[in-house]
């Protein structure tokens, strides 16, 4: 098992896989998202994700990464911050192992994460840096042979 959390530019790390902090709509947006599109090429991007055509908070889809460093983009969609009374934590577990099932499945042996939904969509960082770090862990006891990568920004 290994399991990382370091500082860094997501859209330059080397992995098989970067996990974009995605909208239901796969839509370019800002943050995290914003940047991924930028750097792996948005028109391609954007294209890539038209035809998948949305994703479900919780759930995960799998693009290549075009530009990037990574094969793959694996988009998930966090969900809002609501005051922790509208299921955000489950949904969150999701979102880690829906796209770590996903990378999986794709071979991948190495994935980069950024903390989802502690940007604009306001969960708390401390809770939502605990629920990261308990779903790579739970996931990697049963798939220890894959090395994940938490990376704070700022």
């Amino acid at each position: 098992m290994a399991f990382e959390i370091i500082s860094g530019d997501i859209t330059k790390i080397k992995a098989d896989a970067v996990v974009n902090a995605a909208n239901t709509g796969l839509r370019a947006g800002g943050g995290v998202c914003g940047a991924i599109f930028a750097a792996a090429g948005a028109a391609e991007l954007q294209r890539a994700c038209d035809e998948i055509g949305g994703c479900e908070t919780g759930q995960a889809v799998i693009t290549p990464g075009f530009k990037l460093a990574a094969r793959y983009i694996i988009h998930t969609v966090g969900p809002v911050w609501r005051g922790g009374g509208s299921g955000e934590e489950g949904l969150l577990r999701d979102c880690y192992l829906s796209s770590l099932k996903l990378a999986k499945e794709n071979g991948c042996r190495s994935v980069a994460f950024p903390l989802i939904s502690a940007g604009i969509y306001g969960y708390p960082r401390e809770e939502a840096l605990r629920i990261a770090e308990e779903s790579i862990k739970e996931f990697l006891r049963e798939n220890g042979d894959m090395k994940v990568s938490l990376l704070l920004f700022g």
